[in-house]
């Protein structure tokens, strides 16, 4: 399984013209099926005028991302599957878009509707960015009330991800690391509080960075 992977920075949207088809993509991220699936429902309401509503998605961290990808009327091959392509091409994965085309009264034929549709899913791609989501182990260590302020800002300005910080009898710091970097840190907080915090694994989990 990877340890990181990327997705988009935001959702987009991206209109193209092909001798008067206009093409709009929008993209979004999307969590799992059922958010991907809401985003084409969505389109086919909001925009009810138009022809078609071509979809492609990628979902979870790859190798074992769950891929779809839909033609809604057209020629077989001509719409999801470039679409699904440009994500792929982009490594991209928690993503969902759809394409909504309403039709100029020219057909453009397989060609042109495969680099129509791949078009507007890279202005797209390109509108929104992307960022990197990196699987981290979950580390809490408890401190003392005196130090723990200081041991946040220190932990934070060597760029570890602090998580949570809960305040009770002492002050519980959950943060997250590379899984093969837990014993550097380890050694980071027995150097910055004399031994004294000795932090135990509590999981691991997907944080954006």
């Amino acid at each position: 399984m990877v340890s990181s992977y990327l997705v988009p920075a935001r959702d987009a949207e991206a209109e193209i013209e092909v001798k008067r088809s206009r093409f709009l993509a929008t993209l979004v991220r999307a969590a799992d099926e059922g958010a991907a699936r809401a985003l084409v429902e969505q389109k086919r309401r909001e925009h009810w005028d138009a022809r078609h509503h071509c979809s492609a998605f990628v979902l979870g961290p790859p190798p074992h991302a769950v891929e779809r990808s839909s033609d809604d009327g057209e020629p077989a091959g001509t719409a999801g599957a470039p679409m699904l392509e440009v994500l792929r091409g982009h490594d991209l994965s928690d993503i969902a878009v759809v394409v909504t085309r309403w039709f100029g009264g020219t057909l453009l034929g397989a060609g042109g509707l495969v680099r129509a549709y791949g078009d507007a899913v890279r202005a797209a791609v390109e509108a929104a960015g992307t960022r990197r989501r990196e699987l981290l182990a979950h580390w809490a260590v408890d401190l003392d009330h005196t130090e723990a302020g200081r041991i946040e800002s220190e932990l934070r300005n060597r760029d570890a991800e602090v998580l949570d910080v809960a305040y009770g009898a002492r002050v519980r710091l959950l943060f997250g690391c590379a899984p093969d970097d837990g014993e550097r840190w380890a050694a980071v907080l027995a150097e910055l509080t004399a031994g004294r915090a000795v932090p135990v694994v509590v999981g691991e989990g997907w944080v954006d960075r």
